[in-house]
């Protein structure tokens, strides 16, 4: 927890005042988290097509119905949304608005996936809480230092500074036929308990996956040289770019996992799965494409196992070893 306090503190400003247009006072700090809350949950409505009432909103937001009502009263005085039919839809300095709090959100997450050790079902959450301590001109600095990235670790695009959004084209992964392929481009991150799942199978955005069985409760998917089980519900929050014949790649290579010992392997690559300081530490030990590789010896219950590499030892875990990708060397089973 002091780690990601220290992290954290190094990227937000501590101290954030918001003026009213319409009362010409200013909005305490909570009430600006609800603004900004609203906002980017109107955004995330209308990308999907669904409506936002007070109803909706109080349920949203964990407000009563009648503290919604009050909220939608002061961003249509404020010029930020409108009633379209009884329902909120946002204007065009409402959107505006809130593709900055979008666009600090997934900047914030991609900081986390990059440049920390914070689990990946714990970005949203802590980005949700920091997002609305960031100004404008640190959203330019964060994105900078981040090489000013288009899509955050889901695959959700990140605005531009002048709004701009670039979508992608996909479908669900449930859509797939078996033995069709396709390139991962999102994951859904909520709920937690799909995305806990998702993550845990190793899936990522980038991922090129080919659909093997589908069965009533659940899809068996291959990528990255191994075989996944996953929910219909998970699928269904996975949205996948089918791939021609053409774009297939057709290599198929296994995780450094599979080595016995005494065999030695050259290492082709590291999964993108693996993020932030587990993969720096990887690159560190020189674990990059054409690195060879030896299984040496195996602990008790064969985790974990040591490498030799580069004239020196190294023990990796299993959760490790499974995202090194290999090619191997000399007879192979």
């Amino acid at each position: 927890m002091v780690l990601y306090l220290i992290l954290l503190t190094a990227l937000v400003v501590l101290t954030v005042i918001f003026f009213s247009k319409s009362k010409g006072g200013k909005w305490k700090f909570s009430d600006k988290e609800l603004i900004e809350d609203t906002l980017k949950h109107l955004y995330n409505s209308e990308e999907a097509k669904t409506d936002t009432d007070e109803n909706t909103l109080s349920k949203v937001l964990s407000i009563s119905v009648k503290q919604a009502g009050r909220l939608i009263k002061k961003l249509e005085e404020s010029g930020l949304t409108e009633n379209v039919d009884g329902k909120q839809k946002l204007t065009k300095n409402g959107r505006a608005y809130a593709l900055k709090v979008v666009r600090i959100h997934r900047l914030l997450e991609k900081y986390f996936a990059e440049n920390t050790s914070i689990s990946e079902t714990e970005w949203h959450k802590i980005a949700e809480a920091k997002e609305h301590q960031i100004d404008d001109d640190k959203a330019k600095e964060l994105a900078a230092r981040l090489g000013n990235p288009l899509r955050d670790p889901h695959g959700d695009p990140i605005p531009t500074a002048k709004g701009e959004v670039y979508s992608h084209n996909g479908v669900p992964l449930s859509k797939l036929n078996v033995n069709d392929f396709g390139n991962i481009v999102h994951i859904e991150d909520e709920p937690k308990s799909l995305y806990k799942e998702i993550s845990d199978s190793g899936i990522y955005p980038g991922m090129q996956i080919q659909v093997k069985n589908k069965k009533d409760d659940g899809i068996e998917i291959k990528g990255d040289g191994k075989k996944q089980y996953i929910s219909n519900e998970a699928a269904a929050n996975i949205t996948i770019v089918p791939l021609n014949k053409e774009e297939i790649v057709t290599q198929d290579y296994k995780p450094l996992s599979n080595l016995e010992v005494g065999e030695e392997a050259e290492v082709v690559g590291i999964s993108k799965a693996l993020r932030g300081m587990q993969r720096r530490r990887l690159l560190d030990f020189g674990i990059v494409p054409g690195t060879r590789i030896r299984a040496v010896l195996k602990s008790v219950g064969d985790d974990p196992v040591a490498y030799e590499l580069r004239g020196a030892l190294i023990a990796l875990r299993k959760n490790q070893s499974d995202y090194i990708f290999i090619r191997k060397i000399g007879n192979e089973k």
